[in-house]
């Protein structure tokens, strides 16, 4: 089983960026875990916001492959405690797909039909968050779900 982290530009904070390094090689202890990020679409003044979308989406569908399982972090997806977080991971361990890849978009979010292209949606928190700030948070929240499956004491600290 892998699993994915997929984002759209850099992030800007190196002391942010240590810390998701950090729990990168704290989860990579329990799983194959990679962030993949691709470079930022240089924006266009003259270009509206679904343009913008449009052009981040290709690049994120030419690192998908057929059988991936795909979940989009949406300020508006469903929301789980940190339990029910670790529990649909087990569960989505055991669906059959090789690799889970989520998916932090630019700074305009996602389109509507990508959205409906891939309509698992997970939500962090009902306040909005920048993009780079969601990727430290996800992978403070998916390495506190690889510790309460395999019942370490994180969690509870």
């Amino acid at each position: 089983m892998e699993w994915v982290l997929l984002c759209v530009g850099k992030t800007a904070d190196q002391a942010g960026e240590q810390q998701i390094l950090d729990y990168q090689k704290r989860i990579s202890r329990y799983f194959n875990f990679e962030i993949i990020t691709l470079p930022a679409v240089k924006s266009n003044k003259n270009w509206a916001v679904p343009i913008q979308q449009t052009k981040e989406e290709e690049k994120l569908l030419s690192q998908l492959r057929p059988q991936d399982k795909v979940v989009l972090l949406d300020e508006k997806g469903s929301l789980y405690t940190s339990v029910d977080f670790a529990q649909k991971l087990d569960k989505m361990q055991h669906q059959g797909s090789k690799r889970i890849v989520f998916i932090v978009g630019g700074p305009y979010g996602f389109s509507t039909a990508f959205k409906k292209q891939f309509p698992e949606h997970l939500a962090l928190s009902k306040m909005t968050f920048s993009h780079q700030m969601i990727r430290l948070f996800f992978c403070e929240q998916l390495y506190r779900a690889c510790t309460i499956l395999n019942n370490h004491p994180y969690h509870n600290t």
